[in-house]
């Protein structure tokens, strides 16, 4: 990750350049609260260095499907928070079961040379080991 030599703040511009974000973003988390306001010289933001390691994680609770209502929450001392956590948690426990399932069933689709894959007996049984998320009334 780029940080310029011998500064302890950065601009705007060199953050975004560090973390890949556009500057147009970073104003928004700022304006949605989920990046704190920087201090400002001379009407300029000015940002220091940790500023690039909260949007890497801002990103990462980005990827993993948290909104920026719940990454704000995230941010603050909240009794909610742990529970709001081991949902999203759980929930990306069922996203990821779902990808290795679908990641078998496309491997599988690449190398069948039956000339319909869902007609494949091989296909078609791991299809059944698997239930649809619209099958469960659980919500699996």
């Amino acid at each position: 990750m780029y940080r310029p030599r011998g500064t302890a703040v950065m601009t705007i511009g060199q953050l975004a350049a560090s973390t890949g974000v556009p500057a147009s973003a970073i104003r928004y988390w700022e304006r949605q609260g989920v990046l704190p306001e920087p201090e400002r010289r001379g009407g300029q933001r000015r940002y220091p260095a940790e500023a690039a390691d909260r949007i890497a994680v801002l990103r990462t609770f980005q990827t993993a499907g948290l909104s920026l209502d719940e990454i704000r929450d995230v941010q603050q001392d909240r009794p909610q928070r742990g529970a709001m956590l081991t949902a999203k948690l759980a929930e990306i426990e069922r996203r990821i079961v779902d990808l290795r399932h679908a990641h078998e069933l496309l491997a599988h689709a690449v190398r069948c040379s039956k000339p319909d894959v869902v007609a494949c007996a091989t296909f078609r049984s791991q299809m059944a080991t698997w239930q649809s998320p619209l099958d469960d009334p659980g919500g699996r």
